[in-house]
């Protein structure tokens, strides 16, 4: 309900927009536009072509502008990033958190990368750096450096006071962090501890040292599953000697959370999740082209399976008609399986430990389907062809098309991710290949031992 509210809004949003901006009326577009949230106005921006898109991003709020560029795709920032001038683009990034920041850097041109290191103070430069030290989709590339920390030989009037004097905190900040002399992480104080104990409680008495903290090298991916599985709304980050390096909060996951469903939704299609919706024509071709191209190619293993049984097919018309059926059943199923191993395998559920029980469930769910699907089926050809044989073979080799599925609905994306590969980009093409192929060999197989005896 919440996601169909949210997407109401963003096409009232968007409709009100278009009409403003075709009415030539800037002043209402400047006032709408300027009443989102910066995610918001990334997302609108994603909805627009890119000639309204750059009218909308002349009329951005500057203090907005680095915010909104954070929550663009790729395709999008670059476009942006091109009709700026460098001291806007300097001006738009400066004030980012660390973390924003580093997401950001590599997208920028040389030379404003320089003037906005120089920009920085030495402490925040030294941030920088160490987050670009580390891989991407790593915790390290996550983390925000700038984080509170607080000793045990203290207590909670002394720390009080200096946050006083710290002014202000970083956002989302729900807990302290507690390190050794040596800035090991020790656990963490929650604010609520410090704002509802007595000043001169010690606070070596109000450590919560149950909270885990996350390895600078884990993925992105596991990160999101912790914070998921923990309701965290955020977290440590230590490396190996257990230095407390920075913190991940919420803000991000959610950023990663979405991105995973994108990529798993736009790869299945063969697509990149950071395509620009108004890309240019050539751009799209090129990029679609080549996973067309990979699907012609296997096309002709079904084609040529196909034409094996050129005869059969010649002297019983109704293997022509009915042939397609077995295919696109095997496929659909198929296609299930696959998004609940994809899904799983993305949330670290599914391993060598449970992947035999798993196949032996989706086999089990396969042969029932495909009995039952077989029986409708048979009875549908019986009446369709009045040939009881006929019914026979389709109704049989649904069945086993549907058992391939299943088999190859668990085998291919496992396969695919031990060999290096993303099961999501690829595990669609070649599972289509298989239920296709063994579809019309089943069906054109069978009708060719059974019928032409």
């Amino acid at each position: 309900m919440a996601e169909a509210v949210r997407h109401d809004k963003t096409s009232r949003q968007l409709r009100l927009l278009s009409e403003a901006l075709d009415s030539g009326r800037l002043g209402p577009v400047k006032r709408l536009v300027n009443t989102l949230s910066p995610a918001e106005i990334g997302n609108l921006l994603e909805s627009l072509p890119p000639g309204k898109r750059m009218i909308v991003w002349g009329l951005v709020d500057a203090e907005d502008d680095g915010e909104v560029l954070v929550h663009v795709g790729d395709e999008v920032r670059e476009s942006l990033l091109a009709h700026m001038d460098p001291d806007e683009i300097v001006a738009a990034v400066e004030d980012l958190d660390i973390d924003d920041l580093a997401d950001l850097v590599e997208d920028l041109p040389d030379t404003v990368i320089d003037e906005v290191l120089k920009s920085m103070d030495r402490e925040n430069r030294e941030r920088l750096e160490q987050v670009l030290s580390y891989p991407e989709d790593t915790a390290g590339r996550l983390m925000n450096p700038d984080v509170v920390t607080v000793r045990t030989d203290t207590t909670v009037d002394v720390v009080l006071r200096y946050l006083r004097l710290r002014g202000e905190l970083p956002e989302h900040t729900d807990h302290l962090y507690v390190v050794s002399r040596r800035h090991q992480y020790l656990g963490r104080i929650a604010l609520a501890a410090l704002l509802t104990h007595e000043a001169s409680t010690p606070i070596n008495r109000l450590i919560d040292d149950e909270q885990p903290a996350i390895d600078v090298e884990e993925s992105a991916n596991e990160v999101a599953r912790q914070f998921s599985d923990h309701d965290w709304l955020s977290a440590p980050v230590v490396d190996d000697n257990h230095t407390l390096l920075g913190r991940i909060t919420i803000d991000d996951v959610v950023d990663i959370i979405r991105e995973q469903a994108e990529h798993q939704a736009l790869s299945a299609a063969g697509l990149d999740e950071d395509e620009d919706l108004f890309s240019p024509v050539r751009r799209a071709f090129r990029r679609r082209l080549i996973w067309l191209g990979v699907n012609l190619c296997t096309a002709f293993l079904a084609a040529g399976v196909i034409g094996r049984f050129e005869g059969a097919i010649e002297q019983i018309v109704a293997l022509a008609i009915l042939m397609p059926i077995v295919a696109g059943m095997g496929g659909n199923a198929g296609t299930q399986v696959l998004a609940l191993m994809i899904r799983g395998l993305a949330l670290g559920q599914i391993g060598s430990s449970n992947v035999g029980v798993l196949l032996r469930k989706e086999l089990a769910v396969a042969l029932i389907n495909g009995l039952c699907l077989g029986v409708g089926l048979g009875l549908i050809v019986l009446w369709w062809f009045r040939d009881p044989m006929l019914s026979l073979v389709i109704g049989s080799a649904l069945t086993i098309n549907l058992l391939t599925a299943a088999t190859g609905g668990v085998i291919v994306p496992m396969t695919l991710k031990r060999l290096g590969f993303d099961p999501a980009l690829a595990g669609g093409v070649v599972l289509t290949t298989v239920t296709d192929v063994m579809g019309f060999l089943s069906f054109l197989g069978l009708a060719t031992l059974v019928l032409l005896r």
